[in-house]
């Protein structure tokens, strides 16, 4: 079997009461046969445009040979760097894919300019760039393409045999990438980003970065009949209603990886779980843990733990690994992410919504726009300390002086019930400790803390942040960049668009009546210390 599942306590219980319902409203064979009324009437009309992943395996085979063919044609001409520019559901697949096969793929999913820089002057004259956008009009992507293509040029090399454009049929960037004699694979317009995994979003960089992905198709293949049957042997319908169907609702998900060969599965499975399921003040929060400790599970009741294993079946159940109250999940690549997709639709339709939509994920992109537009002065910050430059509405800072007393008070406006969201708009390459905030705050606040690299958790938790239940307080992490990049032909350079967004997110979060502290690294490197001390303090 290509994938295990094994659940118990509070999931073991949500199983019981909610797969037999499942199967009696035959939701399997109906996701399968791409029903668009399974969610209700308010969702029908765009879920009849986005369950074109079901039969993504069918539909992607053909791609294969192509994929292959231009890899030994890239090859045979001395180019074997691949760099993926891409966001959210078009960089988190192919990570996740490449990672765990062992290939290099290096993602460019950001606009930090030092970020963006390194990429580019990293082995260009050996580089391939993968430009990856479902609508073909994602800003941070074009601009990673209009930088590589003046780079191509600059070094005397065609654009034409060194960029591969993956998006949908008729976008902007299909009929501009052809006008260009740019390699161009179209995808199923009928998936949503973070469904694409198996579609050319997931396949075409991976492909060409060396992943054997025929083998992962038919992993997908291996479990999709089980998937389509209406019978509480489905796994699909056992981890939907183990993640969604809990009395209470346990709306915190910890996902953590125990030995499982997928690298950053956990990475994948979040943006598919929160912008699916975060909206209407309703939503499964996803939560990427390193370690589940005894004391964790009983001071965190709204906590579900979902384990990513190797082996989820009866040796996987000896007393020391058996992990009794969580949900233990175990399979090869290409059936696991066929049957979250699965599982993650089933939620939807326990939890009441329509897990096709992103309603919330539009007004952040438009803030930045605005911005970018206006280009006002920055705000002043409310003190600066350390090197560390402080923001925050004056209600939320109240007498707050330092930064250990700003985190105070953010995290004083912390529900019972409630999570940190950690927002890093950074160099994850050059400041990757930025991470360890997690399990610092963590601690200190006693709650769920997530974390996300700006401004790439924008195509994706950013949903979960707006639309999701109202009881998250959010820090973010800017820094201050030493140099900064054009972006070509455009109005804006690198750090003016990063900066945009970061302050375009804390607006409109404000809006929403989220409490934001806003913490700017002057000095990066050296401020590291600085705040990580504060933090533990």
């Amino acid at each position: 079997m290509s994938f295990k599942i094994h659940v118990s306590g509070a999931a073991q219980a949500a199983v019981t009461q909610n797969v037999p319902s499942l199967v009696k409203d035959l939701v399997a064979s109906g996701i399968t046969a791409q029903d668009p009324a399974l969610w209700g009437p308010d969702a029908e009309a765009e879920a009849g445009i986005r369950l074109g992943w079901t039969e993504a395996v069918a539909l992607s085979r053909p791609l294969v040979p192509r994929i292959l063919e231009l890899r030994e044609k890239f090859l045979a001409a001395g180019v074997d760097h691949f760099v993926l520019g891409g966001m959210g559901g078009s960089s988190l697949a192919p990570e996740v894919i490449a990672n765990t096969a062992g290939a290099e793929l290096t993602i460019l999913d950001t606009t930090d300019p030092g970020q963006v820089l390194e990429a580019v002057n990293d082995r260009l004259a050996t580089s391939v760039l993968v430009v990856s956008s479902k609508s073909g009009s994602t800003v941070e992507t074009d601009s990673h393409r209009r930088t590589y293509e003046k780079a191509f040029k600059d070094a005397g090399i065609d654009p034409a045999e060194r960029i591969v454009v993956v998006t949908d049929p008729g976008s902007p960037l299909d009929a501009s990438a052809r006008e260009a004699g740019y390699e161009v694979f179209n995808a199923d317009p009928n998936v949503g980003g973070r469904y694409s995994a198996l579609t050319a979003f997931g396949l075409v960089p991976s492909g060409i970065a060396g992943v054997d992905i025929e083998e992962m198709l038919e992993e997908a293949e291996t479990i999709s009949l089980e998937l389509a049957i209406d019978d509480e042997t489905n796994p699909g319908l056992i981890l939907g209603a183990a993640i969604a169907g809990t009395t209470p609702l346990r709306d915190k998900l910890g996902i953590i990886a125990d030995g499982t060969h997928i690298v950053g599965f956990a990475d994948w499975a979040e943006q598919l779980i929160a912008e699916s399921t975060g909206k209407l003040g309703k939503g499964l929060l996803p939560v990427v843990l390193d370690v589940v400790s005894p004391e964790l599970s009983e001071n965190l009741p709204d906590l579900q733990v979902v384990r990513i294993v190797d082996n989820a079946g009866a040796h996987h159940l000896l007393p020391a690994d058996r992990h009794d109250g969580e949900i233990l999940v175990s399979g090869t690549l290409g059936a696991m992410f066929l049957v979250w997709e699965y599982a993650v639709a089933v939620a939807g339709r326990l939890l009441g919504i329509n897990p096709f939509d992103q309603p919330d994920v539009e007004s952040a992109k438009a803030a930045a726009r605005g911005l970018l537009e206006q280009r006002p002065a920055p705000t002043e910050p409310a003190f600066v300390d350390g090197g560390i430059e402080v923001r925050g509405d004056p209600a939320l800072l109240g007498d707050a002086t330092t930064v250990d007393g700003a985190v105070s008070a953010v995290l004083a406006q912390l529900p019972d019930d409630g999570y940190v969201a950690v927002q890093a708009y950074a160099n994850r390459i050059e400041l990757p400790q930025l991470a360890g905030m997690r399990d610092l705050l963590a601690a200190r606040a006693t709650r769920p803390v997530t974390f996300g690299w700006g401004p790439r958790f924008l195509h994706s938790t950013g949903q979960f942040h707006k639309g999701g239940p109202a009881v998250g307080v959010f820090v973010q992490i800017l820094t201050h960049e030493a140099t900064d990049l054009e972006v070509p032909d455009r109005p804006f350079t690198f750090g003016q668009l990063i900066s945009a967004q970061a302050a375009g997110d804390a607006a409109v979060l404000a809006e929403h009546g989220r409490p934001v502290l806003t913490l700017t690294l002057t000095d990066p490197v050296s401020n590291i210390e600085t705040l990580f001390g504060d933090v533990d303090a």
